[in-house]
């Protein structure tokens, strides 16, 4: 199975609104490893690392995000390593 990991930097409506919460749900759904964390600019911040279909899928519903989030833009970048330290996590608010 190709393995995949992704560095998601999603802005818009996105701090206050249950975002992190909902992408550990997100994507301890899909099966991924990883985390999450606000970022001091008003960004949301993930690593994601699973299955190349599963961190799509998420990628897909990060666009959207929870109910009252407006997703303005979500850029994404690959990271080389693979994210093993096993689920998905909030971290603490980090710095942009």
């Amino acid at each position: 199975m190709d393995q995949r990991t992704v560095r998601l930097l999603i802005s818009g409506c996105v701090q206050g609104v249950g975002y992190r919460a909902w992408a550990v749900r997100a994507a301890t759904g899909l099966g991924l490893s990883g985390w999450v964390r606000n970022l001091t600019d008003g960004r949301v911040e993930a690593l994601a690392s699973g299955s190349t279909d599963a961190v799509g899928a998420f990628i897909d519903a990060c666009r959207e995000g929870p109910r009252f989030a407006k997703v303005r833009e979500v850029m994404t970048e690959g990271v080389e390593e693979v994210f093993s330290e096993g689920g998905f996590v909030q971290r603490a608010t980090g710095d942009s």
